[in-house]
């Protein structure tokens, strides 16, 4: 317990805390450190993020399928074309004949509870899947009905349709085109709504080598390798046909060599903001070293020339005065006019092995996967140290708490101890005042 500057007069909880704050100095210097070391380590995951986002960009360009882009285009609205990296270019004209439909049937008259039970029994037209019975419980209602179709999963998807008098049960089969046809027995008598087709195209329809092409859905992947399109519209008449062209893109090369460019030009900013050493600089990494130098490797990837073919600025890529990366997209695209194969080898390299001579994304790519490899990254063992510390630094701090409530608790018992000796003194000092006050008086008269 402790008693405050009752017999001293001084007020002891404060001076303990004032004690309290000067042994808690280098614990305090622990916590300015512990902050420091986490935001270093958040510091460096960022700009590792960003360099990763400059590795994505440079990988990209380093792949075949990147230097061929191809964009399919249609003639028609009704029919939607898309193309993967690498598809083969040409184009095919085609009449859609017909469109792909799902197989329904719906009950001949509207739903009425059965007075004993039965089993609805879906099977496969084509006998592909073995029949799934289904057992309908008697005066089931139609919703009853509904909910143990489809937790049967028979290849049927159930839904209740109001006629306006009633509701009836419809089936619709969970597979699109012919491949989808089913019947039902054992229940209400059905009848054929839509039958199940598979969408049929005439390719050179009127020509003399026309053929047809069947799918069970809309969509037709195999017609054209690489490429996919969607028929949404059958044809009015026998000349309605619909041309789809896979031709090249040049567009999409010149787009991820700017992705690249903005993504080197991220990964230079972010870095001169977290390293800033000008006077007057509160970066979190001022001066850091390791970041400077990892920004002079990304500009280096551009301003050195490769090889024979010079400098990447013949493809429109140039390093400014301040440290930043331009890019010329029409430069480039004259570039890859006039000589694809040096454009290709500015940004993609040449020869293998020995003889290999690394392009502008190549160099960044092996920047960036110096500087981002999960193992040997240098941005990740900066901030993995930074963790190291801040883990050593936290674990001194919780020791500093221990010794401080010792610290406390004796300075408390200290100045508690020496309260009640005090009191116990005043005490004394109060009985013999009265004591020597009760003695008698003497004179010399006396």
């Amino acid at each position: 317990m402790s008693i405050s500057g009752l017999a001293s007069n001084l007020d002891t909880s404060t001076i303990i805390s004032q004690l309290m704050q000067l042994e808690a100095l280098p614990q305090t210097l622990l916590k300015t450190k512990l902050t420091d070391a986490k935001a270093d380590a958040s510091a460096y995951r960022t700009v590792n993020s960003v360099v990763s986002t400059l590795q994505s960009a440079a990988e990209n360009l380093t792949k075949a399928a990147t230097w061929a882009p191809v964009k399919a285009t249609s003639s028609s609205t009704s029919v939607s074309a898309s193309a993967t990296a690498g598809a083969a270019t040409g184009q095919v004209s085609f009449r859609v004949d017909n469109l792909a439909a799902n197989h329904v049937l719906i009950s001949s008259a509207d739903w009425t509870p059965s007075a004993s039970a039965m089993t609805l029994t879906v099977a496969d037209a084509d006998a592909d899947s073995a029949p799934t019975p289904i057992e309908i419980p008697e005066n089931a209602t139609l919703e009853q009905t509904v909910t143990a179709i489809n937790a049967a999963k028979a290849g049927v998807t159930a839904t209740a349709v109001s006629t306006g008098t009633g509701f009836r049960l419809q089936l619709t089969s969970t597979t699109s085109g012919t491949d989808g046809e089913f019947t039902v027995s054992g229940g209400p008598a059905m009848s054929l709504f839509t039958q199940a087709a598979d969408a049929k195209l005439t390719v050179g329809a009127g020509g003399p080598y026309e053929y047809a092409v069947t799918s069970t859905s809309n969509t037709f992947t195999d017609l054209m390798p690489g490429t996919t399109f969607t028929v949404g519209k059958k044809a009015e008449s026998a000349t309605d046909t619909v041309t789809v062209t896979v031709g090249s893109d040049p567009a999409a090369l010149t787009s991820a060599v700017q992705a690249l460019v903005t993504a080197a030009n991220n990964a230079i900013s972010n870095i001169n903001t977290y390293a800033d050493n000008s006077a007057g600089s509160t970066a979190v990494l001022r001066g850091d070293s390791s970041l400077r130098a990892l920004a002079g490797q990304i500009a280096d990837a551009v301003a050195y020339a490769v090889g024979e073919d010079g400098s990447a600025a013949v493809a429109g890529l140039q390093l400014t005065r301040d440290g930043k990366i331009t890019f010329d997209a029409t430069a480039f695209g004259d570039a890859l006019k006039a000589d694809p194969a040096k454009a290709q080898r500015l940004l993609n390299g040449s020869g293998a092995d020995d003889t290999a001579v690394p392009g502008v994304a190549q160099r960044l790519l092996a920047v960036a996967k110096s500087a981002t490899d999960a193992t040997t990254g240098t941005l990740v063992n900066l901030a993995s140290g930074k963790d190291s510390q801040a883990t050593d630094l936290q674990t001194r701090i919780d020791d500093w708490d221990i010794r401080l409530q010792m610290r406390q608790a004796t300075l408390t018992s200290q100045f508690t101890a020496m309260e009640s000796a005090l009191s116990k003194l005043s005490s004394q000092s109060t009985w013999l005042t009265q004591q020597l006050g009760s003695l008698p008086s003497w004179s010399s008269s006396s």
